[in-house]
């Protein structure tokens, strides 16, 4: 099976499967996005909506983050992973969301990343949850189910991983092939345990051949 065919029949079999695939983070606009996001680094979807209600309460926009202390926000945020800088980054990159993009969300890579505490992976996945457009965000599960898979062969890093998934992937459906793969790890091709025996990619998929 050459990549391209496997690509085809794991995209098709997810289409089918999963026609729906969405962020399980909670949010109402562009800020709640950006903000949940930058928590959710090492971190679960679940832990990070369990803070963020009381966490918009209190800091509703980022006019209101920006005038924040790290240690009034750091209060809100202490149950999620390295809670100290986050609060910090969330704290800088209100200030600057305010002083340079007028409190807009920016809809580019580029400018995102100009936040503090905003990288490449954040800045993908805002883009394409709150814009949809074609940016292929990598974290670790979708670094290991590539992998596993065979979407990817001996990848070194994150960025490796997204070239090569957008090179096959048509660009219309990045945003939700993103989704696909990182749910897809988190539910079933998980790292200790990958459920092969209830996958419907084994038959697809390198790592289930060559067990």
């Amino acid at each position: 099976m050459t990549t391209k065919q496997r690509f085809e029949h794991i995209l098709s079999w997810f289409e089918a499967n999963m026609p729906v695939a969405e962020s399980e983070l909670v949010f109402l606009n562009p800020f709640q996005c950006l903000v949940a996001v930058m928590l959710s680094a090492q971190c679960t979807d679940k832990r990070v909506n369990m803070v963020t209600p009381a966490l918009f309460e209190a800091f509703p926009t980022p006019e209101a983050l920006a005038k924040a202390t790290s240690d009034e926000v750091f209060e809100y945020v202490k149950s999620v992973s390295y809670p100290r800088s986050k609060a910090e980054h969330l704290v800088a990159m209100a200030k600057r969301l305010v002083e340079v993009y007028d409190g807009i969300v920016p809809d580019n890579i580029d400018d995102l990343q100009t936040l503090q505490g905003v990288g490449r992976k954040t800045a993908n996945v805002v883009c394409a949850v709150i814009w949809n457009q074609p940016t292929m965000a990598v974290d670790t599960h979708i670094f290991r189910v590539s992998e596993r898979l065979g979407l990817t062969t001996n990848s070194k890093n994150p960025l490796q991983t997204e070239k090569a998934l957008v090179q096959y992937i048509p660009a219309d459906i990045i945003p939700k092939a993103h989704h696909w793969l990182l749910l897809h790890g988190r539910y079933v091709c998980q790292a200790r345990k990958p459920q092969c025996e209830r996958c419907g990619l084994a038959q697809y998929c390198r790592f289930f051949h060559k067990k």
